[in-house]
């Protein structure tokens, strides 16, 4: 074990540290304008305390004169309390058992420790000011007020002062705990945004670039299709390309732009009266789709939960059974909810899979129809069936109407 070596004089610099609970700075306190005001009324206030004090004393004695030399250093010690405060507490206090103009800067230490130390650090200091309270009395029997008077003026004193100090320090680290809160709610919001938007990203992509692979995977194994064809593949291959860019750059100019702690509009979601053009979409693209829809007036929250999960489950027909017929079916009622059913022939029961046509996935699309499906208040289910196909279910809340 590698033991660290420190000089001796690094040791009595770290001893008041250790002991007091300062820190060495590294360089002149920056007070803003509020600590320069702060400071200027604590200074006043150790100011007009002292000069209560002196205005009671009898006549020019030494010990007059030698307060009021106390005095007026303690006085200008008070700019030393953000730097040091719990070295200014402690030589106020332990001044304080004999020299009483020292009481002033005495009380604004107090306050200052009690408000930026914890309270095992000031705790010690008011219990040393309470400490001092009996030597003043039996050395200075001279002073007004004069003994059990002066004992429940001074534990007054030192108590109450204490305790603001405490009040205070608890107010404001009350204030950072909430705006500690704030933030946290502020970046869990912004994080729900991200995952809002690049759950819709994998939706809207997924679906145009599988598309795009369907056609060039057609491309692909069909190359002496007639020029008509392969006119309008390559047309489609063209705009799918130009709505997939347009897509990506929203995306990123919404996160982008999110990133200034901006509110974002949401841009323009389908419903599921897109359904049918979605279809169309497909069919063009050579999919078997069938749908059927009975359905009234969908809100427009389900109907775009639900519209995201039918175009997912179209798109992973595509990537997994390509070729194999779609059926769609869509129910729903108020109160009963809106009901999606998504079916396709399993790949192992319509043949062999066409080669270069095949779209790889990353297996999340499932987990993310699962997600939203929750998240929406409803269900999801998927699996193969009895009868050789794949399922996609997708239940979701529909309110009655009131």
């Amino acid at each position: 074990m590698t033991r660290v070596s420190m000089p001796r004089q690094e040791y009595l610099w770290l001893l008041p540290s250790v002991l007091l609970g300062d820190g060495r700075s590294a360089g002149p306190v920056r007070r803003s304008t509020r600590d320069w005001f702060v400071d200027t009324v604590m200074f006043l206030l150790a100011c007009v305390l002292n000069l209560l004090i002196a205005l009671e004393m009898d006549g020019p004695t030494p010990l007059v004169a030698a307060e009021q030399v106390v005095g007026v250093i303690s006085c200008l010690a008070v700019w030393l309390r953000r730097r040091w405060p719990v070295g200014l507490a402690v030589v106020t206090t332990v001044a304080s058992a004999y020299f009483e103009m020292v009481g002033g800067a005495g009380v604004v230490a107090l306050f200052t420790v009690a408000v930026h130390r914890p309270f095992k650090v000031s705790g010690t200091i008011a219990g040393l000011g309470l400490l001092t309270i009996a030597p003043f009395s039996v050395l200075r029997p001279d002073v007004e007020p004069t003994g059990l008077v002066y004992v429940i003026f001074s534990l007054t004193i030192v108590l109450t002062v204490f305790a603001w100090g405490i009040v205070v320090r608890a107010r404001r680290q009350l204030i950072w705990s909430l705006r500690q809160r704030a933030d946290s709610a502020a970046e869990e919001a912004k994080r729900l945004e991200r995952e809002r938007i690049a759950r819709e990203m994998h939706d809207v992509l997924a679906h145009r670039l599988s598309m795009l692979s369907l056609h060039a995977g057609a491309l692909e194994f069909r190359p002496d299709a007639p020029a008509g064809e392969i006119a309008r593949a390559a047309g489609a291959i063209r705009s799918g390309a130009h709505l997939a860019l347009q897509d990506l750059r929203e995306v990123i100019g919404v996160l982008r732009h999110h990133a200034v702690t901006a509110e974002v509009p949401d841009r323009p979601q389908p419903t599921l009266a897109d359904l049918p053009p979605l279809v169309a979409e497909c069919e063009q693209a050579g999919m078997a789709v069938r749908l059927t829809m009975e359905t009234g007036d969908v809100p427009e929250k389900p109907g775009r939960d639900l519209y995201r999960i039918v175009q997912e489950a179209l798109t992973n027909a595509r990537k997994h059974a390509p070729g194999a017929p779609v059926t769609v079916a869509v129910t729903g009622a108020p109160g009963e909810g809106l009901a999606a059913e998504v079916r396709n022939r399993l790949p192992a029961r319509h043949g062999p899979r066409i080669p270069g046509v095949q779209i790889p996935g990353a297996g999340a699309g499932l987990i993310g129809l699962t997600e939203r499906a929750e998240l929406a208040g409803g269900r999801l289910e998927h699996g193969p069936a009895p009868e050789g196909e794949y399922v996609v279910r997708a239940w979701l809340p529909w309110p009655g109407r009131t």
